[in-house]
């Protein structure tokens, strides 16, 4: 579908998502050569967004399987319908009591039902889980597997299968083969180490924390109401926060959440009052917001060049030594 990176770049871009090259390339490698991307990096990063984005891209289908500890084919691939297979036979029983008639025996009788097992597991029983519903799409599908570090050693097995002939076999229908053979995301927030045998399949993709500059073009992008200025300090702030030894970093997506809220706010630059009150939006842990509070008043909050340039000039915004503080007068909240 595409011609090189730089098209696949642009159309992620169209989805509202700022891919690098590395992403791009990858991606345009993984839709050649037919095989699964591995797409790991902290929390929050995007990496279940290229999915979306991608899809969209595309124009796949997509299709979600969200993984946690505990799931196992049924929930993955399909199950069967028993309440519905139990409703059929009740409303069947006139049926069944003349099918059974003259049996001399149970065996007998069972014999004559296992004839009409048929029947009962077809595929108008069958209810298709994510795996399924990937491999019988009748249209292009986009298998977005999320979050597979979550799931146990025994299903990702399950799943190499799955990933090498993109077909199944359900014993009472047979083998069960992808007629489009659909394209497989795979992310992982690297709390357990992966397989080799499962990286082996995929083509690895590392998704970091974006730098000054990129995380300032997303939010231009994803917020474009909020004030270039503001967007500027508020991007910042943020980049100084990850350097800081907290529990949990905040994301991109949190990013977004505070740069929405400031907009909400009528906030028309960042001072003291408003970046205590707004924290939370930010970090997620009591103690680190406590240790971002101390920073705040003490003014001792790690600095980092974040790269960022302004929209026009092209020189790096005039912050003072300690983004919290000293950024203006009180903001405009509505």
């Amino acid at each position: 579908m595409f011609k090189d990176t730089r098209e696949v770049t642009s159309a992620l871009s169209q989805q509202q998502y700022i891919a690098s090259d590395e992403i791009s390339t990858v991606l345009f490698l993984a839709e050649k050569l037919g095989k699964p991307v591995l797409a790991e990096g902290p929390a929050g990063v995007g990496k279940t967004e290229l999915g979306k984005a991608w899809a969209k891209a595309t124009g796949r289908k997509l299709i979600r399987l969200q993984c946690y500890e505990g799931l196992d084919e049924s929930k993955a691939l399909y199950e069967w319908e028993y309440a519905k297979q139990m409703l059929y036979t009740q409303l069947l029983r006139d049926k069944l009591q003349d099918l059974l008639s003259g049996a001399e025996s149970l065996t007998a009788a069972a014999d004559r039902l296992a004839q009409e097992e048929d029947v009962f597991f077809s595929e108008r029983f069958l209810l298709p889980r994510p795996l399924l519903q990937a491999i019988t799409s009748p249209e292009p599908a986009l298998l977005l597997i999320d979050e597979i570090d979550r799931s146990d050693a025994e299903f990702e097995a399950f799943l190499l299968e799955v990933l090498s002939d993109f077909q199944v076999s359900v014993p009472e229908l047979g083998t069960l083969t992808a007629t489009h053979q659909p394209m497989v995301i795979l992310t992982s927030n690297n709390t357990r180490e992966l397989s080799e045998a499962l990286k082996r399949r995929c083509l690895y993709l590392f998704i970091d924390y974006p730098n000054g500059e990129e995380e300032l073009r997303i939010v231009r992008m994803r917020v474009p109401d909020l004030d270039v200025k503001l967007a500027q300090q508020a991007v910042e702030v943020v980049q100084n926060l990850r350097h800081m030894d907290l529990k949990k970093h905040p994301s991109v997506a949190e990013t977004i959440d505070w740069a929405k809220a400031l907009v909400m706010l009528n906030a028309d630059n960042l001072d003291q009052h408003t970046l205590e009150t707004t924290l939370t939006v930010l970090l997620k842990h009591e103690a680190d917001a406590q240790r971002a509070k101390r920073a705040l008043s003490g003014g001792d909050l790690p600095r980092r060049s974040s790269g960022l340039q302004s929209g026009t000039g092209g020189s790096r915004p005039s912050l003072p030594p300690n983004p919290f503080t000293g950024l203006g007068g009180r903001g405009r909240r509505g």
